[in-house]
């Protein structure tokens, strides 16, 4: 297990550094091109990749817009061990700005789950529902 420092080097780069995630939530939709359009309209994810034909996406990367963190996704297809169920997924992203993502998620019509609240462990989020039924919870809890 790493740990960091005070100066947030966890031995594997200078403090500071951007980098790509190592973590990638993957999601599988039935309309990933609307998907994709809805998650970097609503939520300010930013398209990095994308690779497929027509309406199918075999594989898209979105980022979150410091680099922190992404999400992968792609076209539910039959044939696929892995991209065969859509609105399966739960994914946490930390934000500084949760009131302005709340009101950007909802005026793109996201449906909302929990309103945007204070919680008892010290963070300010809240959860909606993505077209397709994957669950996006927004806050500024960075972990324990």
């Amino acid at each position: 297990m790493s740990t960091s420092d005070e100066t947030g080097r966890n031995g594997t780069g200078a403090a500071g550094e951007v980098r790509n995630p190592t973590v990638w939530p993957c999601l599988f939709y039935r309309d990933a091109p609307a998907a994709i359009r809805f998650l970097t309209e609503a939520f300010g994810f930013v398209e990095r990749a994308r690779y497929g034909s027509g309406e199918v996406v075999e594989h898209a990367e979105l980022v979150w817009p410091d680099g922190s963190g992404g999400v992968m996704l792609g076209s539910v297809r039959t044939g696929s061990e892995f991209a065969q169920a859509a609105g399966t997924a739960v994914v946490y992203v930390v934000t500084t700005e949760p009131d302005l993502l709340f009101a950007r998620a909802v005026a793109a019509g996201a449906a909302v789950v929990r309103d945007l609240a204070d919680t008892d462990y010290g963070s300010r989020d809240f959860t909606v529902r993505d077209p397709e039924g994957n669950l996006w919870s927004f806050g500024t809890y960075r972990g324990a």
